[in-house]
């Protein structure tokens, strides 16, 4: 593996995003001198907070999994996440409800979920259920050391024979007809196979290999942070500071100073400089090129991942079908993804996710009211309608998504919201994400492994990447790897050291968790 040269006392690292935070605590347990420098007032990038009316808004992420990733940070300066967070292990994972009115509750329990599945949709179903598990267990030990926690230099790399496994579990096939080999009802595959969109791409173009990130939401386990998911940064913050770090706040990146092949200082818009002997970078890729002042040429332009709206909605009242995570899935399918990724057009017949946190953590709002998260996928800016034009119909799409829910049974919602707050295409353009999604680059087969924008930048001998759009990827589970292997990139490699230890305080959640913690891979 290559690392950086020369010396590498201080490290500078930019952001304290989650990637930025695992980078910080990674280099901190290495004996690296680390100062952190972030444009916001506090940690969290993406995983930031808004206080809107006494509701306490997560703005970016709301689901995590594999919790076990954000432990290997911690223990790396001899803390641990179990210590800082209170996790609660979600049963159901998520409630999956379907234009028909039919609905199954998602729980990563084997039981359990064997259970619901033969209830919802019979014996064959639920023996097929069973089979898809132990497929998707495979698929995740067969990828994970080798081809997502890994730093890759070349290509070749992959010729290794955990990549004949990976194809002979079929990885190299399409998503929705592997699934399919398992499940018929078609319900089901959409529960097992819309995480693809996270990744970019659309389930019948997809790899079969991304079912791992299915892995992660119906296997391993979804957990809530006690506080919302912005207490996972803040806990990172703080346990970095413990161990030796210094935080520059509101305090914006605008230059970095070079001798020859290596960044020597970084610079903010106040003027002040900060010397360093390496740098992590893990602003999004415009930022960075800019920052660097060139981007790197690639055969083929980048391709970004589909957008999204999100609708923060401060409410006096609930609703009881909703668990902490609902899918409403439209009865569109195949045409929603042609919307999404080829025409550039709205969803005609949305398939959104609704998180309700006030469900595990009433104190998020004012007391006896309640908070409700509603994502709903868009074209990107390239795609679809662009960032200018979005001003103007934001408002208009917030209405129709609301009149939406009313119809699939959120009878009243209008009229129950009492705080609000819209985020579409323009906002995260407003960030600096390039294409107006907060979701980076898509997981293309050309743009996945060694074919990712590598986190070694050409040209320079001591600038690191970290974040989503550098390897592994796209999710909470892939920055925080992406920061260990930007650390890695410095320090050298070191010993594994994916946590053993389970979240005392979930012991219902015991099982899963300890299957991720416990796997060999």
């Amino acid at each position: 593996m290559k690392t950086v040269p020369g010396t590498t006392e201080h490290v500078v690292v930019v952001g304290a995003g989650l990637s930025g935070l695992a980078a910080a605590l990674h280099l901190l347990g290495a004996g690296r001198r680390v100062t952190v420098v972030e444009r916001d007032a506090g940690p969290g990038g993406r995983a930031g907070r808004l206080d809107l009316g006494g509701y306490r808004l997560d703005t970016g992420p709301t689901v995590l999994t594999m919790p076990h990733l954000a432990d290997e940070a911690f223990a790396a300066v001899g803390d641990s996440l179990y210590r800082r967070v209170e996790l609660i292990a979600l049963h159901p994972a998520y409630r999956a409800r379907f234009a028909d009115g039919s609905h199954v509750d998602v729980h990563t329990d084997a039981e359990a979920m064997e259970a619901e599945v033969r209830r919802f949709a019979g014996a064959a179903e639920a023996a097929g259920y069973r089979r898809l598990r132990s497929w998707l267990e495979r698929l995740y030990r067969a990828q994970m050391r080798r081809f997502i926690d890994t730093n890759f230099d070349s290509p070749l790399q992959l010729l290794h024979p955990d990549l004949a496994r990976l194809a002979a579990l079929g990885g190299f096939g399409r998503l929705d007809r592997h699934i399919g080999r398992f499940l018929t009802d078609p319900r089901l595959r959409r529960v097992f196979s819309f995480q693809s969109l996270y990744a970019g791409v659309a389930p019948a173009r997809a790899l079969a290999a991304y079912a791992v990130i299915a892995y992660m939401d119906t296997v391993a386990g979804v957990f809530f942070p006690r506080g919302g998911m912005h207490a996972l940064p803040r806990a990172m913050a703080d346990a970095a500071e413990d161990a030796g770090a210094r935080f520059h706040w509101s305090a914006e990146v605008t230059a970095l100073e070079q001798s020859s092949a290596r960044v020597t200082a970084v610079r903010t818009a106040s003027g002040e400089r900060i010397a360093c002997d390496a740098v992590v970078l893990t602003p999004d890729l415009p930022v960075v090129h800019r920052l660097l002042g060139r981007e790197p040429r690639r055969p083929v332009r980048l391709r970004h991942s589909p957008s999204a709206v999100v609708l923060h909605a401060g409410t006096d009242r609930t609703w009881t079908g909703l668990a902490h995570h609902t899918l409403s899935f439209g009865a569109a399918w195949e045409r929603t993804f042609d919307e999404l990724t080829r025409t550039g057009e709205l969803m005609s017949d949305p398939s959104l996710l609704i998180t309700r946190p006030t469900s595990h953590d009433p104190q998020l709002a004012p007391p006896g009211r309640h908070l409700h998260y509603v994502l709903a996928p868009c074209p990107n800016t390239t795609a679809g309608p662009t960032a200018g034009a979005w001003h103007e119909l934001g408002p208009r799409y917030r209405d129709r998504l609301v009149s939406e829910l009313e119809r699939r049974g959120l009878h009243g919602l209008g009229d129950s919201i009492e705080a609000e707050r819209l985020m579409t295409p323009a906002d995260w353009t407003s960030q600096g994400h390039a294409a107006g999604t907060p979701f980076s680059v898509s997981h293309t087969f050309a743009q996945t492994g060694p074919f990712r924008p590598r986190n070694l930048v050409r040209g320079y001998d001591n600038v690191v990447l970290a974040g989503c759009g550098t390897a592994p990827g796209v999710g909470v589970p892939t920055v925080l790897i992406s920061g260990k292997l930007a650390a890695a990139r410095i320090t050298g490699p070191r010993v594994h050291t994916h946590s053993r230890r389970c979240p005392e305080r979930v012991p219902s959640a015991v099982p899963s968790v300890k299957a991720a913690c416990d796997d060999p891979s």
